[in-house]
């Protein structure tokens, strides 16, 4: 039969990571820390957090198990504990998208209206071949962390200034940090405003190092 209160305490130990995962802003640094190791103020400004706030959330994804801090001088840096928390932050994620309507809603206020895309089979075929432009529009620091071998690093704010950079004899193929990730959606709409072939991939950084995909850093 076992015994009752080992049992409870074994499943009230399960739930400190289900705890740590019920907070759309812990989630949301769980998606950046995916991208690479980052300093706490560098977290609190992607997600619009302030400094205090930003560093509790991160405590209570330490508590968990999920992040590990590393002190450098004044800074407090963060990474994700495993490959597994960004899988298991990722399956969270699909299985709310397949679950509740609600998600499906949200994600596409958010993301604006539907772009080209490409696969990540696709891609990898094209890049090969040499007739596709891997354009990463992530934040510098993200691509510095880790890109696509051979992307092209223009983040979403410096584009519209820097197209000349873009050669304009080949389709361009953006991408940002995963599959809800906005940036290469409004790249996409940008390119094709001012003319250019452009796709955005169907998923980003989060999901290429899922699939043990070759990155360069």
């Amino acid at each position: 039969m076992g015994n009752r209160e080992a049992k409870n305490a074994l499943f009230e130990q399960l739930a400190r990571v289900g705890k740590a995962l019920g907070s759309g802003k812990r989630l949301e640094l769980l998606d950046l820390l995916a991208q690479g190791e980052r300093p706490v103020d560098s977290l609190a400004k992607a997600a619009e957090l302030g400094l205090t706030t930003a560093s509790a959330h991160l405590q209570t994804l330490r508590r968990a198990g999920l992040v590990t801090p590393r002190r450098a001088g004044t800074k407090i840096y963060y990474r994700l504990a495993g490959q597994d928390v960004a899988a298991l932050y990722a399956l969270a994620r699909d299985v709310a998208s397949t679950r509740l309507p609600d998600v499906t809603v949200a994600r596409d206020n958010y993301l604006g209206p539907a772009t080209d895309e490409i696969t990540r089979d696709e891609l990898l075929r094209r890049v090969h071949a040499g007739t596709v432009t891997v354009l990463d529009v992530r934040p510098h620091e993200e691509y510095t962390a880790g890109h696509i071998s051979g992307a092209v690093s223009i983040p979403l704010a410096e584009l519209a200034d820097r197209l000349a950079e873009l050669a304009d004899d080949q389709e361009i193929v953006a991408y940002c940090r995963g599959t809800y990730c906005v940036f290469a959606h409004d790249a996409v709409r940008l390119l094709t405003a001012r003319d250019r072939r452009a796709r955005r991939l169907a998923e980003g950084m989060l999901e290429w190092r899922l699939a043990d995909l070759p990155v360069a850093t």
